[in-house]
């Protein structure tokens, strides 16, 4: 009974907190004049990697250090899914994104999305995937977890959902054979919609295994570590180029010009270097396409 309530608590919190864009924005009428006078609001959509409430804890002071540096209003626009924000830039709807590497891949390759910036974090501009399971249980490996409850996060996640299916792919497995069906014919496998949510999942006994950002349950372990000591790692994947920021394909090059300033001189004073410091990230740093060819290249061995 309580498992059943922890998940029911869990899929309601996941259903909730999406802010909705209330108008579409033409991105080609912002100019250097409309910033300069403040006419003009900038939105930035935020992939669900975390929950809707630590979304703006994490965030939310580094929005409003873009939003004092652009001197306009910076809105925050959320979507349960990675797809649901990839349609955002596709359709110009916002002006920026922070988005997860498997997210950038498609986006990059149906509609032209763009890397302005990466975060530097721990020294590195990559992060691995973790398969995670309960502390108390005796599970090693990936093969352990077959006909289990496993937790992904995203269908379009590179390390909550690519990696363990790619993983699954060696073995001639997929994760409907692997993980099978529960005793009412659903397949044994769950979409939490964030990193934070699959490793609560382990934690509380809701899954025994997930797939997590190692980002994410880095930061869980300094600010959630109540919540991850009943967790361990059982495998850790080989690095991947980070999650960025993005632009849309054909967005407006001032701002774009403005927003890359902004993010690369940040760690340059004291308020921006103590909000990096306080999300863990050492700066943001220019980075290249060619970072995220070896996700291409394992995505394309699942297909």
């Amino acid at each position: 009974m309580k498992k059943i309530l922890l998940l029911f608590i869990l899929l309601t919190v996941i259903f909730a907190g999406c802010v909705e864009p209330k108008e579409k924005v033409n991105l080609s009428i912002v100019t250097e004049t409309d910033l300069n006078k403040g006419d003009k609001s900038i939105k930035v959509a935020i992939a669900s990697v975390i929950s809707p409430k630590e979304t703006y804890a994490y965030y939310g002071e580094m929005v409003d250090y873009i939003e004092e540096k652009l001197g306009v209003p910076v809105k925050i626009v959320q979507r349960r899914t990675y797809t649901e924000v990839n349609e955002l830039i596709k359709n110009r709807e916002i002006d920026f994104a922070f988005v997860c590497s498997g997210a950038y891949i498609d986006g990059n390759s149906e509609f032209g999305m763009k890397l302005l910036v990466a975060p530097k974090m721990y020294g590195r501009t990559t992060y691995h995937s973790y398969l995670i399971v309960p502390e108390n249980s005796n599970y090693t490996e990936l093969s352990d977890l077959r006909g289990k409850k496993f937790a992904f996060t995203d269908p379009m996640s590179n390390s909550g959902y690519m990696y363990p299916v790619y993983r699954l792919s060696v073995m001639n497995e997929t994760p409907e054979s692997f993980f099978g069906v529960d005793e009412i014919g659903r397949y044994n496998y769950i979409f939490t919609y964030s990193h934070d949510y699959a490793v609560i999942a382990v934690a509380e006994g809701l899954a025994q295994g997930a797939a997590v950002d190692s980002l994410v349950y880095d930061y869980m372990i300094v600010n959630k570590p109540d919540v991850v000591s009943k967790t361990r790692i059982i495998e850790v994947s080989p690095p991947f180029g980070i999650p960025p920021v993005v632009v849309p394909g054909d967005g407006n090059q001032y701002l774009e010009k403005r927003l890359r300033e902004i993010f690369l001189d940040m760690d340059k004073d004291e308020e921006g270097k103590k909000i990096l410091s306080s999300i863990m990230i050492d700066k943001f740093v220019r980075i290249d396409d060619n970072a995220y060819d070896s996700i291409r290249d394992m995505r394309s061995s699942v297909k």
